[in-house]
């Protein structure tokens, strides 16, 4: 298995930084463990109104100065007058030399927003691509196959998705390979193909479905990396939804008064807490909500709070 680096991150400022959980291998590159997940930054699309460009852009910003250095994006992620990656470029460039940037490709959208079908293999260097045209970069540091246009997994091969994305790699499109939304055996099936740095899938203290592929993981020495962590499980919820699931609050309250802390940085600390190859990308575009997330790695929950916290799964699964 990989092994954990550590490193310091110098800043001016007095909040906790990001890596406070430490730190991991994607590919040859080290990131810290907290990052920021990047969907957000506009508004959504069922959002009444786009967020405030100025606030997206501060908020990038922001991260940067406290220590995030690995940023999750796709070119499917925007709005009718925003555009997450090029938000990010205008914000970041010219990028750190310490930031990994991660995209997706597989879905597309159309420009109404409509998910349209999934990307044949032959249609994956055009993703990326444009991946690369709206970052403002000659190559993309990590591009995960995101295995489905819906939360919901698709049954089927991924070895020939995989395949013309390794080809790419080759080509020096890309540095390295990921895969998201995914099950143990596409997982299994992917790795035969290519190798692969990350998994990124729907996970939570009330989803569990995962369990196993998350020790599968750590197991490789590959980064498992959860989205929708704060609302993973919440029935019903939207991607990004911070609602709180009924299953489990009291027992999250109460940890999160016992730290002074909120329910949602004991979700993301129960997530770091699953092995030192999760990483968090938790994502938001209100500059008070990115400190709160950060400093969720700093959160070191005792051995009783795990307990009472993985109980939770045996009513929520």
């Amino acid at each position: 298995m990989t092994t954990e680096q550590s490193t310091t991150t110098s800043t001016t400022t007095s909040a906790p930084t990001a890596n406070a959980a430490g730190t991991w291998r994607l590919g040859d590159r080290t990131v810290n463990r907290i990052g920021l997940g990047a969907m957000r930054l506009g508004g959504m699309p069922w959002d009444e109104k786009p967020r405030d460009r100025d606030d997206a852009i501060t908020v990038l910003r922001r991260a940067i100065e406290l220590g995030v250095n690995h940023i999750d994006t796709a070119a499917f992620y925007f709005v009718p007058t925003r555009s997450i990656n090029e938000l990010i470029s205008t914000a970041l460039q010219p990028y750190p030399d310490d930031l990994v940037i991660t995209t997706k490709a597989g879905p597309a959208r159309s420009r109404e927003g409509e998910f349209e079908p999934m990307a044949r293999p032959d249609q994956l260097r055009a993703q990326v691509e444009e991946n690369i045209r709206q970052l403002g970069r000659d190559h993309l540091d990590v591009v995960n196959l995101r295995w489905g246009a819906s939360l919901g997994k698709e049954p089927g091969s991924v070895a020939e998705h995989v395949g013309a994305l390794a080809e790419l790699r080759r080509a020096g499109l890309i540095r390295h390979l990921g895969i998201s939304n995914i099950d143990v055996e596409q997982f299994t099936e992917a790795m035969t193909v290519a190798p692969l740095v990350c998994v990124q899938n729907r996970y939570g203290v009330t989803e569990r479905q995962d369990d196993a592929l998350v020790e599968l993981t750590g197991r490789h020495g590959i980064a498992f990396v959860p989205f929708s962590a704060v609302a993973a499980g919440v029935p019903g919820a939207r991607p990004g939804d911070d609602s709180a699931d009924p299953r489990g609050r009291a027992e999250i309250a109460a940890v999160a008064e016992a730290h002074g802390a909120t329910p949602a940085q004991v979700r993301l600390a129960w997530t770091l807490h699953r092995g030192r190859h999760v990483l968090a990308i938790p994502g938001t575009g209100n500059p008070a909500h990115l400190e709160e997330n950060i400093a969720a790695g700093s959160l070191r929950l005792t051995t009783d709070e795990l307990t009472l916290l993985d109980g939770i799964a045996a009513d929520a699964t």
